[in-house]
């Protein structure tokens, strides 16, 4: 008997804890402006995802991402982050008025990281696609093993 007492009391008790967590997973967004104003300015990427091919191992590799505000107020871009601390985009800080064009730099570090390449880029702002999200792919070609620098062992005193 006091096995089916506990184990009906453990029953309980996860059934509560899982309903608890069930209700703390629900996702509160807050409904900004733009999301619920028709004019609100809207981007018109060139391009949403770049392909940088076969880049060596070495340089940055970089790409302006080309956008015009087709909406019909001006965006104003608070943050843009990458998904790796390898992707830094630089985006412009003034507003970007209704029918100008402006960029989103984007500059991948493939020091250390052969291989493919996919990242993306996180843009907030007052448009009416908040978050917008960029992407860049490709492929990171190692440096050839006769670039790397091997140490040249010191020769002793004769």
């Amino acid at each position: 008997m006091k096995k089916v007492i506990i184990t009906l009391l453990c029953f309980t008790i996860s059934g509560v804890c899982a309903k608890a967590q069930e209700s703390s997973k629900q996702v509160i967004t807050p409904q900004s402006a733009s999301q619920s104003d028709p004019d609100a300015g809207k981007f018109k990427f060139k391009e949403e995802t770049h392909d940088y091919g076969e880049v060596p191992e070495g340089p940055l590799a970089e790409y302006d991402f080309e956008f015009k505000n087709t909406g019909n107020k001006a965006i104003v871009i608070q943050d843009a982050h990458g998904s790796c601390g390898c992707t830094v985009p630089t985006w412009p800080h003034e507003p970007i008025l209704p029918k100008d064009k402006a960029i989103i730099h984007v500059a991948y570090t493939t020091t250390g990281r052969p291989g493919p390449i996919m990242k993306d880029i996180t843009i907030n702002s007052n448009a009416q696609q908040s978050p917008m999200v960029l992407h860049i792919k490709g492929t990171v070609k190692p440096k050839p093993a006769d670039a790397i620098q091997t140490p040249v062992p010191s020769v002793g005193k004769l």
